[in-house]
């Protein structure tokens, strides 16, 4: 069996795909295939025969497989928002906040052309 970052049980967050965004807790690993069914992600429709459950047949709806690929950990995708959160629209860290009731920190100006001639 192959080697994956998310195992049976693991809260996992789909970041491709049509089902994007949405969150479900990992059911099943088929290892060949490299893909997993996730808890109400993917729902497919599958056609039974006649049975004791179901005596005129049935179309039972069930998760599908959703490539591994397409899958991260919940609290890792959570702690990348985050940090995208405290961002700012520049891509850079966002500046230190001042104590309540101390003064703002003085920026730097642009030198003027008297002091660019000097």
């Amino acid at each position: 069996m192959r080697h994956f970052h998310v195992r049976k049980d693991d809260e996992v967050v789909v970041i491709a795909g049509k089902a994007l965004g949405q969150r479900g807790k990992i059911l099943r690993i088929a290892g060949k295939k490299g893909r997993a069914v996730v808890e109400g992600l993917h729902m497919i429709k599958r056609h039974t025969k006649k049975n004791q459950a179901h005596p005129q047949g049935a179309i039972v709806e069930r998760e599908g497989t959703v490539h591994i690929s397409n899958l991260m950990l919940a609290e890792k995708y959570d702690a990348r928002a985050a940090a995208r959160a405290g961002r700012t629209a520049a891509g850079e860290p966002p500046a230190a906040e001042k104590a309540p009731g101390e003064p703002a920190a003085p920026e730097k100006a642009a030198p003027s052309s008297e002091e660019a001639k000097a």
